[in-house]
Order: C-alpha cells, then structure tokens, then sequence
C-alpha cells in the first residue's frame, strides 16, 4: 500500500530542527516523488534566507577539509549549517560514494548542521540533478548557511556558479600553475580563491600565478570591479579560515550593494524554472504515441526523407495536440 504523508507536518518538523524530516524531504526531491510539486509550493514561501556557498576545485585541492573547517568556523558563530556534499556515483548502485561524510564525523552528532551526500547519478556539471531542491529544503528548514561541495571540477563541471551565492574555488601547490587551471575553465567562476595545504612548498607561486590570471581579466559589474581575494589556508589545522568566511562576507556585502545578490538568485529561479520545464516537455515528448511518433520521424530522418527541423516541428505539433 502507498505511504501517504502529511507534508505540513513535515515540514513544520523539519524547521524545528528534526534530521528525520530533513532527511525525508531531500529523498522526496531525489527520488522525483508524485509529492514533490506539493512539497515545492509549501517551502516556497519560507525560502531566500540562507546564504549559499560553493565550495569547488580540483580533486585533491582538500574540499571536503576545508568544507569542515568552515563548518566549525560557522558553528562558532552560532550559525546553523547545511552541507549538500556532491559525490561521484558509485558504477555499480548509482549512490553516492560517501567521502565526505566520512571526513566530516566530527559534525555528526551536531544538531546545528545537516550533511547530506547526493549522487550525481551521472550529471554533468559538477552537480546532481536534485541539488536546486535540496537547498531550498534547508534553507526553509532554517539553515543561515549552505555549503554545496561539488566533485572534483573540469572544463564543463562549472554548474556551481549558477546556484550558489558565493563560489570559492579551492587550488593546492604542486597541481599545476595558474595556466593549467585556466584551462581547467574554473577560474573564471570564482568569486574567493583560496590557496589550501599553503604550508607545502610553492604555495607562494601558486598565489603569484593567480594574482597575475586575475590581473588578465577582473570582473565588471555596473561599472564596479570586484578584485577576488585570494585567503591561504591549512584546513587540516583550521588555518585561514575565518579569514576565508570574512572574505565571503565580504563578496557579500559587495553583491548587495551593486545589485549582483539579488540578480543571481533571479537567474538561479530562472535556471530552475527552465530545467523543471524542459525535464516535463522531455517526458511528454516520450508519452506522445507511446513514443511510437519519436521513433518514426527518427527513421525517416536517419533515412534522409526528412530534414531533424521539420521533424522536430512535427513532433512539438503532436505534444500541442495530446
């Protein structure tokens, strides 16, 4: 027989702080629930509170220490922490692989902070497909904070940047100069660049190459220049890292005062207003004809009797037609 459940109730035990609750919401996001459109219309209106931070960076750069460093920072401040900690997806389950998890046991038992591990079950980007939902899950469960700690990056694994508020991009010594991590595409998405593990030799040119990839190319925005910072850490010690959440602050404080805060949350809606719409016009698509009409204009593109416009044309017109 079908679970029922009383979503109110849920959620109202997922603001008092209740991991159970939390914990059921995000499987209901993950697992594309018949409940999620209700579940979306009652966090709506209790979300745009929390603060958004990604954390991203090359494997090995210590983003899943330095996300517990910062944890602990915040946790001294009296804030209350969500983490969404993106792991790679087991090839054999799909699940979450569960790293940082198990770096992250010291918050375990912490009531003031939710980790959650999320597959990315295959996407690109960085991310899971579920991650949007997620965090508005804690954010209306009253987290100040969330942290969002992505796979390890490359050329197309950016998606941070357009969900988070902040994005801090994590390099180490001896991975490569400035160059290399240009071509890695992620230095054009940071807004705090910190050099971790920076008791290691080169930090110091790491820190040099950065400062000149910034010099090439500073970010303008209404004619205001935000110069990123770049903080030295060593998370393993809890090292810089208040200095990380004050040059966080910070970029904050400068969004807000130059309109940037309030446009990247407007595209962030937009961005998940599109994939919510697309993912339902890619389901319909499926539906029309028991997917019978996709295949036969298929055939007869592949046959070269009609050109993919026009069959995609035809296909829209079915869909409007259903």
């Amino acid at each position: 027989m079908a679970r029922t459940f009383d979503i109110s109730d849920l959620i109202d035990r997922a603001r008092r702080s209740e991991p159970r609750a939390v914990a059921r919401l995000i499987s209901l996001v993950e697992d594309n629930s018949p409940h999620l459109r209700e579940v979306a219309a009652a966090l709506a209106p209790l979300t745009g509170r929390a603060e958004v931070v990604g954390i991203t960076g090359p494997p090995g750069a210590g983003k899943s220490t330095s996300t517990s460093a910062l944890v602990t920072s915040l946790r001294a401040k009296g804030k209350r922490v969500g983490v969404l900690a993106i792991d790679p997806s087991s090839p054999f389950s799909g699940g979450a692989l569960l790293g940082d998890r198990i770096r992250m046991q010291e918050h375990a038992t912490d009531p003031g902070v939710f980790i959650r591990s999320m597959a990315t079950r295959g996407h690109l980007g960085g991310l899971a497909v579920a991650t949007p939902q997620a965090l508005r899950v804690l954010d209306a469960a009253g987290c100040d904070v969330v942290i969002i700690e992505t796979v390890g990056v490359g050329q197309s694994e950016v998606d941070i940047v357009s969900l988070a508020d902040t994005t801090v991009v994590l390099l180490a010594p001896g991975m490569g100069d400035g160059i290399q991590a240009a071509k890695a595409g992620i230095l054009e998405v940071a807004d705090v660049f910190v050099v971790n593990k920076a008791d290691r030799d080169g930090a110091d040119a790491t820190v040099r190459d950065l400062k000149y990839m910034i010099s090439l190319g500073r970010r303008e925005i209404r004619g205001a220049k935000w110069r990123q910072p770049i903080v030295k850490t060593v998370a393993s010690r809890g090292e810089g890292v208040d200095e990380v959440l004050d040059a966080i602050a910070s970029h904050r404080q400068w969004m807000a005062e130059h309109g940037e805060l309030e446009d990247r949350r407007r595209a962030r809606a937009a961005g998940e207003v599109e994939a919510i719409a697309v993912e339902t016009l890619r389901a319909r698509l499926g539906d029309v004809h028991g997917g019978d009409k996709l295949e036969r204009l298929a055939k007869q593109v592949a046959a070269g009797d009609l050109d993919p416009y026009a069959a995609a044309d035809s296909l829209i017109e079915a869909v409007r037609a259903d």
